[in-house]
């Protein structure tokens, strides 16, 4: 297939922010004096939209409690939470694969372009793209949907010509929805059911797959 394009998503897919992510939403949950969640169980949490994450944990459709919620969750998230992160191993070997091949990178995460930015910068990922698009702070294309449209328009990409990678089945709803190839991960948070179910092109084990896919 031609690729000419491709979208990473960021957490469990570029990086795994479990300690972050999840150590910020227990923050939120106790300023909030909502019910302790055990870390382990938070794991779900990580991919989707914080809203929605936020929405089942409170038990409430309540905007402003919601709202609350994610400013509670930011506090932590933007002082401490956005570096208690680590590197995929094999992850930077692809970027450079894939960026010496001539494809367009971008990233494509609904985090927050002001955090996703710094996390880029932060492992030292940022030559491999071009733009990093997030959300805006107040959830904003936060749905996968949504934001790659706006990546596909911004950036005049053939539709046909792009790839999704993600480890959620966000980032394949989306994909599906743009008319872009979907691939799945597996060293995210999302199982191997989620992902098929969405039939993505491809359901990669390893990182080092997603190089000889492409450049086929």
């Amino acid at each position: 297939m031609t690729v000419s394009a491709v979208l990473f998503d960021l957490d469990g897919t570029l990086t795994d922010p479990f300690d972050g992510i999840t150590r910020s939403i227990q923050h939120a949950l106790e300023k909030m004096s909502a019910k302790a969640v055990a870390a382990a169980d938070l794991r779900w949490c990580i991919g989707p939209p914080l809203w929605d994450s936020f929405r089942v944990l409170l038990e409430t459709d309540d905007k402003a409690r919601l709202d609350e919620a994610v400013a509670h969750y930011r506090e932590r998230y933007t002082v401490t939470g956005l570096y208690e992160n680590s590197l995929i191993e094999g992850i930077p070997d692809v970027l450079a694969e894939l960026s010496s091949a001539g494809i367009k990178l971008h990233v494509c995460t609904s985090k927050p372009h002001a955090y996703a930015g710094k996390i880029v910068e932060h492992f030292g990922l940022m030559p491999h793209f071009g733009k990093v698009y997030g959300s805006e702070l107040d959830g904003t294309r936060s749905a996968k949907t949504d934001l790659i449209a706006h990546v596909l328009s911004e950036e005049g990409l053939a539709a046909e010509e792009t790839v999704m990678i993600g480890d959620r089945k966000h980032d394949l709803i989306g994909a599906n929805a743009n008319g872009v190839k979907g691939v799945g991960v597996l060293w995210g948070y999302g199982s191997r059911e989620e992902l098929a179910a969405e039939k993505p092109v491809l359901i990669a084990e390893k990182p080092a797959e997603l190089g000889s896919l492409l450049e086929a």
